[in-house]
């Protein structure tokens, strides 16, 4: 296997799955590999990747869009603070989206609420800086890869005294889902293909256990097709061998220890918390929260009344973000559910995996109309 395989090229990609299948050959079973980032899951289905594998080698989504994971009672929160007066909420643009258990920011912005859709988290700054009578949230939802930046927003808010910029955060954390996913027994993962932005920021050692602990081989790769099949044969060949090891194919930006200075920063200001995940409940040491020194700029101490939360009906997200079933086994999958008309997070966010397979693949293996498989 080449250290420096081309990362753009179909013949590149065909060669690597007709090596996929040789090493498949010497499986003893059927194996499921899992990517947990859902950039991936856009990459693997727009380049129709999973046609390309052996019957023996089966690919799924686990929890990696972070919009997706984001539990209803948190868009319930949002919206909430959206109908204090004299607050202005900015998000990210997935979020606007998503159902809450009544509605969602979309409507009620519609309804006149303030809500902004922002790029950055300075951009929600900014808003700050520029309406000093008024209280803006920023909806700080994502994985580690985000967090960063949000903690640099926080520490430019403290250094330049901006006391009206306050975050809500949503953010979580990828190796506690993952030793969840390994413990659960409805969810059957041989390997896992590591999320690349992830770990460009907590380096690829933040990923041992997953071999040490439960001899399950991973791979860090890249975005490209190229990256993606070539940890997709690494993967194979080491369940064939009987290896358990995490493998970096994306040295080029990953490295063992990842980014020293990023990590530090969100230390500063985030502490690691209990939160829930969509389809996977509460998960120790799964989030972050704002430390109590900064608590002025925390909105979830903000007393807002709220509802039950309550999942759109017949909505079966929480499963695909485990792995359990693929889109098309939900029964809302392509029919009341779509990126026009979307009832699920999976569908709404441009990383969710309803999102990838209605776009990409809801026609393959048969599929002739809604509700057809995938």
């Amino acid at each position: 296997m080449s250290a420096m395989a081309p990362y753009g090229d179909p013949a590149a990609v065909a060669a690597f799955a007709a090596r996929v299948a040789r090493s498949a050959e010497k499986l003893q079973r059927r194996v499921t590999l899992m990517e947990v980032c859902g950039t991936h899951t856009h990459a693997i289905a727009a380049a129709g990747l999973r046609r390309l594998l052996p019957e023996w080698v089966r690919l799924i989504a686990g929890p990696g869009c972070p919009v997706c994971v984001t539990p209803v009672g948190y868009v319930d929160r949002a919206e909430a603070l959206a109908r204090i007066p004299g607050t202005i909420v900015t998000t990210f643009g997935d979020l606007m989206r998503v159902p809450s258990s009544g509605g969602s920011l979309e409507r009620v912005r519609a309804e006149g609420a303030d809500v902004r859709v922002v790029y950055s988290p300075r951009d929600a700054l900014q808003i700050a800086r520029d309406n000093p009578g008024s209280t803006v949230v920023f909806l700080a939802v994502g994985f580690e890869t985000t967090t960063p930046t949000v903690a640099g927003a926080l520490a430019e808010a403290e250094a330049d005294r901006v006391p009206n910029f306050l975050i809500l955060s949503g953010h979580k954390i990828m190796p506690p889902p993952m030793r969840a996913l390994a413990r659960d027994p409805e969810v059957l993962v041989d390997a896992f293909l590591l999320p690349g932005h992830v770990s460009v920021i907590v380096g690829s050692r933040a990923f041992a256990f997953v071999a040490e602990e439960f001899a399950i081989p991973a791979a860090v790769i890249g975005f490209t097709p190229t990256d993606v099949m070539r940890g997709v044969e690494a993967l194979v060949e080491c369940l064939a061998e009987g290896k358990a090891e995490v493998i970096n194919l994306y040295s080029r930006v990953v490295k063992e220890e990842g980014n020293a200075i990023a990590q530090a920063l969100v230390d500063r200001f985030f502490v690691s918390a209990d939160v829930v995940w969509r389809g996977l409940g509460t998960i120790p040491g799964s989030g972050l929260a704002l430390r109590p020194r900064f608590a002025q700029r925390d909105a979830s101490l903000v007393e807002v009344e709220l509802p039950e939360p309550l999942e759109p009906a017949g909505c079966r997200c929480g499963e695909i973000l485990k792995g359990v079933i693929d889109p098309p086994e939900c029964p809302l999958f392509d029919g009341i559910c779509t990126p026009i008309t979307p009832v699920g997070a999976c569908m709404v966010s441009s990383e969710g995996t309803c999102a990838a397979w209605y776009r990409h693949e809801r026609f393959a293996g048969g599929s002739d109309g809604p509700g057809g498989g995938g």
